[in-house]
């Protein structure tokens, strides 16, 4: 190569050193980074300090590793340049806020004895840590030439045991790297597994390891407070969770000691400091947070003085700012203590206020359709839970409870209470024709339901019968309330059937009816739908990828963007939501329980299954057809979430598939990619440790194994997520119409109760479901759930477009960015579609939540109801 120095256009403050009167070969580069700014609470001086040291001794440094030459000397590794430094680290201002800067940086390097950069060595001396983002060098003619792909927090030196390490954005199988880098790669993955680290681990810390949940009680507190842990034993099997390492509770070594005081006021639970949320997106959640907290401050969850609202303009007044909150002394002076200033700032200026919240899409057009039998049944197609509903294959329906402990748990409505509104169909003619349906909560909440009625919580467990129409919507036909028998599990059930009335007291019996199990699904929505189907799930593979596959590994390359911010969020679930006492158990029926009914049916989840078709064939949602593009044809054709779904199904399939193809070029090269196997032994033998001897892993021998494992990896962390997320706030955000708590159960007639339910039907409705106060925490809690952030990458996109040098892959992912705009405009079509009824339903919502938006580069957060995220983001 030409003397680089003298042919390229360097960047501005590159320097030449001069060796004996010779100078060197000189490559130019580029470094763009983000300094620790003046907004970080935690050291506000760090940045000044910096500064000061800069001024003595240029502080941060760089060598480049060659790909292509070996260094004898080094232990057969690439040849190293001699360190370079950062220019103009002072001359770069402050920012108060997170921006990138940019700095030139020069190496000495000859191309003809040292080759090809593959890595570079980087130490920081400085007092605090910065976000490296990149570091491009450029060639003789002053065009990129090399480019590294960062993104990672570099803390000073004397945080780490070893040298940080960064590698460009080429792919390499384990067997294809070369030798100059191979040592490299392997000590990068044992410095992320962290060789068995003892103790709490801190944010520098780059350590992935799993541990149980162990982390979710306060038995200090009491009895109550105690939570088992999940996960480890048959009992509570469980996804395992990022490791802590914090010291074990002083009452029960068993139980992992919880975090306190400041450190629950900046969110500081540990994960990678990678895996935390960006700064931008960290004040955006933070400032949600407290407009949250300014509107549940006062409001304290207790059972015996549950206050509830007394007509349903009551709940619209929350949308309209006239909430009421309580005048005391202790609010005064936490509103006192708060820098509201600091808060007004951090609010982006979306037109929100305080004390207000935003009118929930379910209401926006019409206050009263969600009220109707049609839209109740459309929400099971179209709305936040679309995901259990499934077609009934047997009448009536079975229980698949051992009959040896709970008796006779079968269903106990007959023919009679549904073929009366079945349009004349029988029930047998109604099978055969696959128009009967069903949304069953009977036998996951069955086994729980004596000790959750036991609390404040009166509900059942419910059976809804749906009827297909020839106009492709679902008609309620009939709902079964069940309760344990009051002499024991053993004797069954007992159980009423209501069915739909028109007017009179039946009408409001039948919206009580309706709102039980709504309850049921609103709990299990948020427990095992949301949670526990895709956070918890998938946050072993998170671990790990980053344990066993290398930054270098092309699989890696395909899924990192799909685990961006889960460990964050799932570790501040832990912290706020899902814990003992948390923001779930004070506002979901199961209360104490929650959790622990989610290790339940942990027991029975299958990787396998949570690919979409095979999902909705097990549902029976779809049939198996050789001549449809996914091998199904749906039993409903209006089925908006999963017309949806199998068009971006297909979509991640296709990409998945030619990516996977330029680095695999048959099913031996998959079983001899030591880095893929040792990965997916893992995540079986570990990560999900407790149905590591289930039958239906994948062996991970073929290409075919490796495609639909990366498939639903993608599918669950990005469209799955986004579907039974951000509907939250849209559905959910009115209480009436989701209710998450019901308090009191089904009126006897010659009660008091049932008398109000005649003479007044909408104040016994509110005095049944949830009341004021778990109504404002909770639709406080899903209003910052249901947000998209203002630094959201959908799917399609990538945070870079030089992700990877590979132009066969960049190629493809362009391709797949296409097809998902082309899937964009087939669902503006389907909504305006009027024959198509399940996508907009009486309360005239469209189903946008699988609206990719992939070309909105506008990237604008906010209440949106559509966009699918990269991954499970929030």
């Amino acid at each position: 190569m030409e003397d680089l120095r003298a042919a390229m256009a360097k960047p501005k403050g590159a320097a030449t050193v001069e060796l004996n009167g010779n100078k060197p070969k000189t490559i130019n580069g580029r470094v763009v980074l983000m300094k620790k700014n003046l907004t970080d609470v935690t050291d506000p001086a760090a940045s000044l300090l910096d500064r000061v040291r800069e001024l003595i001794h240029h502080r941060v440094s760089l060598q480049l590793v060659s790909a292509t030459h070996v260094d004898f000397a080094n232990w057969k590794r690439g040849k190293l340049s001699m360190p370079a430094y950062l220019e103009d680290w002072v001359a770069t201002l402050i920012p108060i806020t997170a921006k990138e800067a940019t700095y030139s940086i020069a190496f000495e390097w000859d191309a003809e004895t040292m080759g090809v950069p593959g890595a570079f060595i980087i130490r920081n001396h400085h007092h605090s840590q910065f976000y490296l983002k990149n570091v491009t060098l450029y060639d003789d003619h002053g065009s990129p030439w090399v480019h590294f792909d960062c993104n990672s927090w570099v803390y000073p030196t004397n945080r780490y045991t070893y040298n940080r390490i960064f590698f460009s954005n080429k792919s390499y199988l384990p067997s294809d790297t070369p030798e100059a880098l191979r040592d490299y790669r392997m000590e990068e993955l044992e410095n992320l597994r962290g060789n068995g680290q003892k103790g709490e681990l801190k944010e520098w810390d780059r350590v992935y390891d799993y541990a149980y949940y162990n982390d979710l009680g306060s038995p200090e507190k009491g009895p109550e407070h105690a939570r088992p842990v999940l996960g480890g034993s048959a009992k509570y099997p469980y996804p395992r969770r990022g490791k802590t390492g914090r010291a074990p509770n002083k009452k029960d070594p068993n139980t992992e000691s919880r975090l306190s005081g400041l450190d629950i006021v900046l969110l500081n639970i540990y994960v990678p400091r990678d895996e935390r949320f960006s700064t931008v997106k960290f004040w955006d959640f933070l400032a949600y947070f407290l407009k949250a907290v300014s509107q549940t401050l006062g409001t304290a969850i207790d059972d015996r003085n549950i206050l509830s609202f007394n007509s349903l303009q009551d709940v619209l007044d929350l949308y309209e700012g006239h909430i009421k909150l309580p005048n005391n002394d202790t609010l005064k002076g936490i509103r006192n203590a708060i820098p509201w200033t600091l808060v007004k700032e951090l609010l982006r200026n979306d037109g929100e206020k305080f004390m207000k919240f935003p009118i929930p899409a379910v209401i926006k057009e019409d206050k009263n359709a969600w009220r109707t039998d049609e839209e109740f049944a459309r929400e099971t197609l179209a709305g936040l839970n679309p995901v259990i509903i499934s077609r009934l294959r047997e009448f009536p329906p079975t229980s698949k409870l051992d009959p040896e402990e709970y008796g006779n748990q079968h269903s106990s409505i007959i023919k009679e209470d549904i073929e009366k509104n079945m349009n004349g169909f029988s029930v047998k003619e109604a099978l055969d024709d696959n128009r009967l349906f069903i949304l069953d909560h009977h036998d996951g909440l069955m086994t729980y339901l004596r000790r959750i009625n036991s609390t404040s919580t009166k509900t059942y467990a419910t059976r809804t019968l749906f009827f297909l129409q020839d106009d492709g919507t679902l008609k309620p036909l009939a709902i079964e309330l069940s309760l344990p028998h009051p002499q024991g599990d053993k004797h069954g059930s007992v159980s009423k059937v209501f069915t739909p009335e028109e007017g009179g007291i039946g009408k409001s019996i039948w919206q009580l009816a309706k709102a039980y199990a709504g309850v049921n699904d609103s709990g299990y929505h948020q427990l095992i739908s949301h949670w526990l189907n895709t956070h918890a799930v998938i946050e072993p593979f998170i671990i790990a990828s980053n344990r066993q596959l290398s930054v270098l590994h092309p699989i890696y390359k395909l899924l990192h963007p799909h685990f961006r911010d889960t460990m964050n969020i799932n570790a501040l679930a832990r912290m706020l939501l899902i814990s003992a006492n948390g923001v779930v158990e004070l506002t979901v029926y199961p209360r104490n329980y929650a959790l622990e009914m989610s290790s339940a049916i942990y027991k029975s989840w299958d990787f396998t299954e949570q690919a979409l078709p095979a999902d909705l064939l097990k549902r029976g949602m779809a049939v198996k057809d050789s001549r449809s593009p996914n091998g199904i044809s749906l039993v409903i054709k209006d089925y908006p979430f999963a017309v949806d779904g199998l068009e971006i199904w297909s979509a991640i399939e296709t990409w998945v598939t030619q990516y996977c193809s330029i680095y695999y070029p048959s099913d031996e090269a998959v079983q001899k990619d030591n880095e893929l196997q040792s990965w997916w032994e893992e995540i079986r033998n570990e990560g999900h440790g407790d149905l590591k001897d289930k039958p239906w892993w994948p062996e991970m021998s073929t290409k075919h194994d490796l495609i639909q494992a990366c498939t639903t990896l993608i599918w669950m962390a990005s469209a799955l997520h986004a579907s039974v997320n951000f509907g939250q706030y849209p559905y959910a955000g009115y209480i009436p119409n989701r209710p998450t708590v019901s308090r009191r159960f089904m009126p006897e007639s010659g009660t008091k109760e049932y008398a109000e339910l005649e003479n007044n039907p909408d104040l016994a409705f509110l005095k049944t479901i949830t009341p004021q106060d778990q109504t404002m925490i909770g639709v406080s809690l899903i209003e910052i759930l249901s947000r998209h952030s203002a630094d959201e990458i959908y799917l399609g996109q990538r945070d870079t477009p030089e992700w990877t040098s590979d132009e066969k892959a960049l190629a493809a992912s362009e391709r797949f960015r296409d097809r998902l705009i082309e899937i964009e405009k087939n669902i503006v079509t389907r909504n305006n579609d009027g024959s198509l009824k399940n996508r907009t339903g009486p309360v005239k919502v469209p189903y946008t939540l699988l609206y990719p938006n992939t070309s909105d580069y506008s990237r604008e957060g906010g209440l949106t109801g559509m966009g699918v995220p990269n991954s499970i983001s929030i």
